[in-house]
């Protein structure tokens, strides 16, 4: 362009643009914003895909945590029981234990008692007593033989013949010099 000159506007008239190939344009563009919809659908529907893929995912997610924590608690259950079951079993075995200890302590302390209780003269006391309960009558030359055992009985035959026995003391004889069973005796 030449100097000093300056462009205002520019008018441009429209072509005539024969209607066959204004109709396969309009055509065209038609197809072009079909396509373009479709493909915005697709994308749409991808995206909708992806959003429920990644629900999916993280509500999977959520139920696998949550089944972890069951699982954790019902782990944590029986090691729980586990541990309740073990101080159980301790509690009873050692109550157990003291049962036995106290039950052989006093049959020991009964055992040790007996061996000092049970002395001869103990048991020949219990016999006599057992004797003098007796409901029963005896006859006969046998009694002494039956309740006393042979050296009481030889000494109760000396008394009843006469004889001073051992058994007999000098304080338990009476004064007149006579014990007192030959006094009875003789009175009977």
């Amino acid at each position: 362009m030449a100097p000093g000159l300056t462009i205002q506007a520019v008018r441009v008239t429209k072509p005539k643009i024969p209607e066959a190939i204004r109709r396969n344009f309009e055509l065209m563009e038609a197809e072009k914003t079909k396509l373009l919809i479709a493909a915005q659908k697709q994308k749409v529907v991808e995206k909708e895909a992806e959003t429920e893929r990644k629900k999916a995912v993280i509500e999977a997610e959520k139920i696998a945590q949550v089944a972890k924590i069951r699982f954790q608690q019902k782990v944590m259950e029986k090691e729980t029981e586990k541990r309740i079951s073990e101080i159980e079993d301790a509690a009873f075995l050692a109550r157990e234990k003291a049962k036995a200890d106290a039950e052989y302590y006093a049959a020991h302390k009964y055992a040790t008692s007996n061996k000092h209780k049970l002395t001869p003269e103990y048991l020949e006391l219990k016999r006599y007593q057992a004797i003098a309960s007796n409901s029963k009558i005896y006859f006969g030359s046998n009694i002494p033989s039956m309740f006393m055992d042979s050296s009481c009985a030889s000494k109760y035959s000396d008394v009843r013949t006469g004889r001073k026995s051992s058994l007999l003391s000098k304080e338990t004889l009476e004064p007149s010099g006579e014990s007192p069973i030959q006094n009875k005796e003789s009175t009977g």
